[in-house]
């Protein structure tokens, strides 16, 4: 990108990147993006390549990485680095998400058949759907955690 890239306010920069300015300001405190450039006016001001990282980011975030994963292949970024490890840590880094990815779906499957079995307790017959009552009795199992002080356990 050019060094000579124009500069967007924070609302163009929303609308380049599709990232909303709320989440563009949280960025910009959790260090993924260095955006302090202001305007005389105080506005703060981003350029194409600000513009692009938000880009990077919102894709990442739409993958379900953390902000640790992003920050981590952003320090990765090839463009801007040349370390011939680059590559082999942006891999790593995907295949732990991965494997979070893998267990959040076996997670979601038996969520799924969880609520496929609490479906089954209304079936149309009977004048009661017995839904309500399933999710009282799965209230009523579930353990009481232990009383906690200024979160200790109590022993």
């Amino acid at each position: 990108m050019s060094a000579q890239s124009p500069r967007h306010r924070i609302g163009d920069a929303a609308r380049l990147s599709g990232v909303p300015p709320a989440n563009i300001r949280y960025y910009e405190r959790e260090g993924l993006l260095s955006g302090h450039t202001r305007a005389e006016n105080r506005y703060r001001l981003y350029s194409d390549e600000e513009v692009h990282r938000l880009r990077f980011v919102r894709l990442c975030r739409a993958m379900d990485m953390s902000l640790q994963e992003v920050r981590a292949l952003l320090q990765l970024d090839t463009r801007t680095i040349h370390a011939d490890g680059a590559d082999h840590a942006a891999c790593a880094t995907l295949d732990e998400h991965l494997q979070h990815v893998r267990t959040r779906l076996d997670e979601l499957r038996v969520l799924e058949r969880e609520l496929q079995a609490l479906r089954g307790r209304c079936d149309g017959s009977g004048g009661q759907c017995h839904v309500i009552e399933a999710l009282h009795q799965r209230a009523d199992a579930e353990p009481v955690p232990e009383p906690t002080v200024a979160g200790k356990r109590h022993v």
